[in-house]
């Protein structure tokens, strides 16, 4: 065992079972979040909430898909304060169980011509839950893989987060594909968009089986051994670290691309009112190319992060993702959907990852030990619930019947992807390459503990 291995927080085979859990439970979860943005854009308007105003329709549902989001910045109290106090394997089996429930129970729900107005009343009830449960699940599957992470190395592994994340949406899509293609529209809407919700059962044990098997981090286990874990890790965060948390609220704002890409953007080329007329089927097709990409991409932009900063290439991808999707949105607009996939792949696939593959380092790694799931946790969700609502806004300021839909739901985009990247040109860097910078007077994002031990594993592994 070399001098390297033996300063690596429980070794590198520790490291690759945390970022496998973090990966697997990632994508699990996720894919019973998305599998609701899916079906909310493709059947739940005709399904849950039937009107003569298509519109109406058409709104109510997006809404519902941000309702989830609401429920959010509670869930990341409670989660954040759990992840801090009791440890973050602790909290991500808390979320799996939450989420594979809810989600199950969806696809046994009623629908609004058999029990009337309890069907969209019940369909809230669920999404809020599952929105309380997902709250935990980036910032305690980040924390945990970055504190297992070697020195240097926290970018890239860090990134296998959002990978999980990015196939979780892959099988929210796809799993909708055959069902789409072997069934009429009527069975589709009638019965089909049940089975990718009652398959959550096996999301759920699978998930639990892989979590069980990961080790709660050094950081927390020194922390708690030495006395540090606070009573009131959120009050800390909001006391110490609200600047951070503030950039952090702003940075996350860049969840306008995936809500443009897929639920906007699906509901603006399927529905009928909109009178794009796009294949249903083909229009499936699109985030799960784009999600492939990433899924290649991030990795290598999660170990860039490392090598230049973490800044550089969230700021690049943001305003890049912003720009495009001016193009994406008029590409559906003429109904062109070899432009679409390659906007698609270009803006979700390749550029929207310089922030996506990063944040996942960058956001824990403002924060100390003490503090980390609640501070990442609250903030983040704020930043994303805030985006969640937009889905209804654009479906409300660019209605059915529009002259000008893409201009204006993509300047509207590009505007909040131009405040994300001035929050995080605010921040300070945090990569390897400033760990110096970390032992001096207001670095506050790690703490005595944690720096102790990324110095000696500097030392054991100079860069």
């Amino acid at each position: 065992m070399t001098a390297a291995t033996m300063h690596e927080p429980q070794g590198r085979h520790q490291t690759r079972i945390a970022a496998a859990s973090g990966w697997i439970g990632s994508a699990l979860e996720y894919y019973d979040f998305f599998i609701y943005a899916t079906a909310a854009s493709l059947v739940f308007p005709q399904i849950f909430f039937p009107s003569t105003n298509p519109t109406v329709a058409i709104v109510a549902s997006l809404a519902t898909y941000g309702v989830g989001y609401v429920a959010r910045p509670i869930g990341a109290f409670v989660l954040g304060h759990l992840g801090d106090t009791h440890g973050r394997k602790n909290v991500l089996l808390v979320c799996l169980f939450l989420m594979g429930l809810s989600t199950m129970a969806v696809g046994l729900l009623p629908t609004y011509a058999q029990v009337g107005v309890w069907a969209p009343i019940l369909l809230v009830v669920l999404r809020l839950i599952q929105g309380f449960a997902v709250a935990g699940e980036i910032s305690g599957a980040s924390s945990m893989i970055l504190e297992h992470a070697p020195f240097g190395r926290r970018g890239y592994f860090a990134s296998y987060t959002l990978q999980g994340v990015q196939a979780g949406q892959i099988l929210a899509a796809a799993v909708f594909l055959p069902l789409s293609y072997g069934l009429s529209n009527e069975a589709f809407v009638g019965w089909g968009w049940r089975i990718p919700f009652l398959l959550s059962v096996v999301v759920l044990f699978a998930g639990y089986i892989i979590r069980r098997e990961v080790d709660e981090t050094p950081a927390f286990t020194e922390e708690r051994g030495q006395g540090g874990v606070p009573k009131a890790p959120v009050i800390e965060a909001l006391t110490n670290h609200w600047p951070d948390m503030l950039r952090v609220v702003c940075m996350s704002l860049m969840n306008v691309v995936p809500v443009v890409a897929t639920i906007f953007g699906a509901a603006y080329a399927v529905q009928p009112a909109y009178g794009v007329g796009m294949d249903r089927t083909i229009y499936l097709w699109i985030p799960v190319i784009g999600n492939i990409v990433a899924i290649i991409v991030i990795p290598f932009v999660g170990n860039l992060s490392d090598r230049i900063g973490r800044r550089t290439p969230m700021i690049a991808g943001s305003l890049a993702a912003g720009l495009l999707t001016f193009v994406y949105l008029y590409a559906i607009s003429i109904k062109n959907v070899p432009l679409a996939f390659i906007i698609s792949i270009l803006m979700w696939g390749v550029v929207y990852q310089g922030y996506n593959a990063v944040f996942p380092s960058f956001y824990p790694e403002l924060f100390p030990t003490r503090a980390r799931v609640s501070g990442m946790a609250i903030a983040q969700n704020v930043g994303t619930m805030l985006t969640a609502l937009l889905p209804a806004l654009f479906a409300t300021v660019a209605p059915p019947g529009s002259a000008n839909v893409p201009m204006t739901v993509g300047a509207l985009a590009f505007g909040i992807t131009a405040i994300a990247s001035i929050a995080c040109w605010s921040a300070r860097e945090t990569s390897r390459i400033h760990l110096k910078d970390l032992g001096e007077p207001g670095a506050q994002s790690v703490d005595k503990i944690e720096y102790d031990r990324l110095r000696q594993q500097s030392i054991a592994s100079p860069a």
